[in-house]
């Protein structure tokens, strides 16, 4: 692996990843860290999804895993990569790769059991990226975000995800319910986080497809959405009164993905 300096004009075309409406126009991303470059690297659905990879002079023994990308890889200096970093103390790793195509789950081959999760306007990126990563986990097909969710390829998305936005189909859509409407015309329950829904445990016989709805950090799932819902769920607190209002998100996300597929 020889890699060669990144040009200015490369290096300013990286950098304006960091908004949104440059990953959108060009369909790329930017990813950040050791640890989440390389797990991109090894999941690459092909690769041609690796633009580029670009590392710290003198960090090449830690970013061994580049090797076989050896034509797609720069050093950067101290100073381009403090420009690319959106974090304060940057690894010197940073990753340019290809969004995910965009394309809506088609349940062609009728699963017997097949869970898909939702999320109504979460907005919180640590939030997003923590509940594809806890997805991927429990084995789900997909994720759908609503219109008001934050960008999956918004930087702090993608750490906190850890490199698996690879390892699971996810899109977004303008109107939820609409997507949610054509889920439930091909046989999957709705079952949708709330405060006012039945204890989750009591959710028997478990509908075999299911599309599990997280909502809003602060309002919770829309009216809309809840309308339609064929359950509505909701984990208990211990003892006579909770101490806090409500449970995270990515938290509640992960019970009920758990008890779902594994209960």
């Amino acid at each position: 692996m020889k890699p060669v300096a990144l040009s200015k004009a490369r290096l300013r075309h990286f950098v304006k990843l960091h908004q949104k409406k440059y990953r959108d126009g060009e369909g790329l991303f930017l990813a950040e860290g050791l640890r989440t470059v390389r797990e991109l690297c090894l999941h690459l659905p092909e690769k041609d999804m690796l633009v580029a990879l670009l590392i710290k002079d003198g960090e090449a023994e830690s970013a061994c895993f580049a090797e076989p990308y050896g034509g797609k890889v720069f050093v950067v200096t101290e100073k381009e990569c403090a420009q690319l970093a959106a974090t304060s103390t940057s690894q010197g790793v940073f990753g340019v790769f290809r969004q995910q195509p965009l394309e809506r789950y088609e349940s062609e081959e009728k699963p017997e059991q097949s869970l898909i999760i939702a999320l109504d306007d979460v907005q919180d990126p640590g939030n997003v990226g923590t509940i594809l990563r806890t997805a991927v986990w429990f084995g789900a097909d997909a994720m759908i975000c609503s219109s008001g969710t934050v960008d999956r390829y918004n930087p702090k998305v993608v750490r906190s995800c850890a490199g698996s936005l690879f390892t699971l189909l996810h899109y977004g859509v303008e109107q939820l319910h609409e997507e949610l409407h054509r889920l439930q015309t091909i046989g999957y329950s709705l079952v949708c986080s709330s405060l006012d829904g039945r204890d989750f445990r009591e959710l028997a016989p478990r509908p075999n497809k299911i599309v599990l709805v997280i909502g809003n950090e602060a309002n919770g799932i829309s009216e809309a959405i809840t309308a339609q819902a064929d359950f509505l769920v909701r984990i208990p607190h211990c003892g006579e009164k909770a101490g806090v209002e409500s449970l995270n998100a990515s938290v509640s996300a992960a019970i009920l993905l758990e008890r779902l597929t594994l209960g």
